[in-house]
């Protein structure tokens, strides 16, 4: 679906080093121009300083891998989800193997409030891993 706002074309000016640099990373990563990438990258950056900026609500998506064999881990991880002032917005569950689960937690709050959170759960016993992908509410 492609959005209704106006392209504005424009010129940049880089170095060949760095023309050839951001070629060789489009070519690579399968984008079908330049533009394509460096629309990537300026939402990229947008989202990060979102984050660093700590002036509003961020989005976040939360992924962890844990044994859930780990007695009491459940409770924990439900407990942490409860006690904190963001809002999760939705969590998928799923069983990799009789030992292993893998659970995403769609997050909605203040940057620094995610971040604990995330910390707070990655510090667990019996969490294998914790990644947090960083989003925002509102990408350009």
């Amino acid at each position: 679906m492609k959005s209704s706002e106006e392209t504005i074309r424009f010129s940049v000016s880089l170095p060949a080093g760095l023309l050839a640099e951001l070629d060789e990373r489009f070519t690579a990563q399968g984008y079908a121009s330049r533009s394509e990438l460096v629309r990537d990258m300026i939402r990229a950056q947008l989202v990060e300083e979102a984050w660093a900026s700590g002036g509003g609500e961020v989005v976040g998506v939360l992924t962890i891998g844990y044994d859930h064999h780990q007695r009491g881990l459940a409770d924990r991880l439900h407990a942490i989800q409860h006690n904190q002032f963001i809002h999760i917005l939705c969590t998928t569950h799923v069983h990799l193997d009789h030992d292993n689960c893998l659970e995403t937690i769609i997050i909605r709050g203040l940057p620094e409030e995610i971040s604990r959170m995330s910390i707070q759960i990655g510090g667990l016993k019996g969490v294998k891993f914790a990644k947090l992908s960083r989003a925002a509410s509102r990408i350009p």
